[in-house]
């Protein structure tokens, strides 16, 4: 009796074994969707994602815009690229998306949307195409989705399953639009960790161009709501308190030509420092001592907290979207209510004061995103949600 169901144990075991392997060496053929232009952490994700996925022996496309930052930025990760005008939900985009994928979608297994744009393209011209591929849509903001019942049919019916790029908004689509949990998965970006990672401050700080003092800084795209404003009023106060720091802003955006005057009012050109866009983004945290976001909307999991964390930084953040899934306050570093200016000064002039503290917050702040950001953890779960939907989609027909 032992004897036998031992050997039903070890059978289990093997054809799961052998289940695991034939799963991951399944090739898939991904299409990305994205219809925005711009540049931010969701861009970064898509990019990161398929460069992953190819690497993994996978066939990765992406059709996005002609003009768009993510189009010229795709072949050096070695993403196929087809542009097409689908920047805006009108008759021209969709007749070029329909036309595109009336030729071109048996050579897809998935599509995996990531904008409400090219998720209602892509869910329209399916419609009308026989033998389409299974949709995935990502949905990678805090921002609330309509309770329409075009949206539902959008999320339910058109798309095989949902990815929230944190748990927080998966329970907000459970509770605020009845979507059904088990429709949805929360994938969090991975991060690569062989990129980031902690490195020599001193050494950082030479790469970068910057002096060799302690740092504050904040990697973010300078849209409002990323609450850059809120760090140069804090670092009015905190520049008295703390003369040997400096403050530096990593990235670029619209909100930019706003906030080099409200710096040089304030007299501040000497201790903060504006970098732009860079490609030595982890040179650039590593030159850090503290990670500040003072974020108030648009949020899943911010990459930039997450490499922050992976190159062992203490952060300060809010608790918008699901930022309190990374940012454990108390632990790895404090969140607050957005827009509250005293308790970001506070914060951040309680981390600035305390080597020790930042020490402590920055090793578990390491410990947290090796354990639950790793770029593999993403590729696994993305292949286990496009396998499931495409052998579901099988079997149903």
């Amino acid at each position: 009796m032992i004897l036998a169901y031992s050997l039903v144990i070890l059978w289990l075991f093997l054809n799961h074994q052998v289940n695991g392997l034939r799963m991951s060496k399944s090739v898939l053929s991904i299409l990305h969707t994205e219809s925005s232009c711009g540049w931010g952490g969701q861009e970064i994700r898509i990019l990161t994602e398929s460069q992953g996925m190819i690497r993994r022996g996978h066939r990765v496309a992406l059709v996005c815009c002609p003009t768009s930052k993510i189009a010229k930025a795709a072949p050096d990760y070695g993403i196929e690229v087809f542009t097409l005008p689908i920047e805006k939900k009108r008759g021209s985009a969709l007749k070029a998306l329909r036309q595109w994928l009336k030729l071109h979608r048996h050579q897809f297994d998935v599509i995996n949307t990531h904008s409400s744009t090219d998720a209602w393209l892509v869910a329209a011209s399916c419609a009308t195409l026989r033998h389409s591929p299974v949709v995935v849509r990502t949905r990678h903001v805090s921002t609330d989705v309509s309770r329409s019942l075009p949206t539902r049919w959008l999320y339910l019916s058109s798309s095989a399953h949902v990815v929230t790029t944190g748990e927080k908004l998966r329970q907000t689509l459970h509770q605020h639009n009845k979507f059904p949990l088990e429709k949805m998965t929360s994938v969090p970006t991975g991060i690569d960790l062989q990129r980031f990672f902690p490195q020599d401050k001193q050494q950082a700080r030479k790469k970068t161009g910057i002096p060799n003092k302690p740092t504050l800084g904040i990697v973010a795209t300078m849209r409002v709501w990323k609450g850059h404003k809120y760090l140069v009023e804090a670092w009015k106060s905190l520049h008295q308190q703390f003369p040997d720091w400096q403050l530096i802003f990593v990235g670029d955006g619209p909100q930019r030509k706003n906030l080099e005057p409200m710096v040089k009012e304030a007299g501040l050109e000497q201790s903060i420092f504006f970098l732009g866009n860079r490609n030595d983004v982890p040179d650039c945290l590593n030159a850090m001592d503290l990670f500040a976001l003072p974020s108030f909307g648009n949020e899943g999991v911010p990459q930039g907290i997450m490499q922050a964390m992976a190159c062992g930084l203490p952060v300060v953040s809010t608790t918008v979207g699901a930022i309190s899934e990374a940012v454990i306050d108390g632990k790895t570093g404090f969140t607050l209510v957005p827009q509250v200016q005293e308790t970001l000064t506070s914060h951040l002039a309680k981390l600035m004061s305390s080597d020790e503290l930042r020490e402590q917050m920055g090793k578990a702040a390491l410990e947290h995103a090796v354990s639950r950001f790793g770029l593999d953890n993403m590729l696994d779960k993305m292949e286990r949600i496009f396998i499931q939907a495409i052998n579901d989609k099988n079997k149903s027909v």
